[in-house]
């Protein structure tokens, strides 16, 4: 039940943070350290997003070697400029594959 509190809160905050960007007047939007965090917002929480779901295993740190080698094909499909979908593939096709082989 814990969790659903959490996913719960995450949601409203998320809701919040949109909500306060539509209601903000427009000279503090323009504050170049508002935009700043604006922007590195998404990028911070997507990367933890990846760290915690890459680096976990239930409550304790664990890499392993399908979950990595899934991340580094993503990241190689992001620096060769793919398209979302095939980076999502790349990095589910290549954790598949090493499960499948046992890895």
């Amino acid at each position: 039940m814990n969790i659903w509190i959490a996913v719960i809160a995450t949601g409203l905050g998320c809701y919040a943070m949109k909500l306060g960007g539509l209601v903000a007047p427009q000279r503090v939007l323009e504050n170049p350290s508002v935009r700043r965090f604006t922007e590195l917002v998404p990028v911070a929480l997507l990367t933890a997003l990846v760290a915690v779901q890459t680096l976990t295993q239930g409550h304790a740190l664990q890499a392993d070697g399908p979950r990595l080698a899934g991340l580094a094909a993503a990241v190689a499909a992001l620096l060769l400029r793919a398209p979302f979908l095939v980076v999502l593939a790349a990095a589910a096709g290549t954790a598949a594959a090493l499960r499948l082989l046992g890895l």
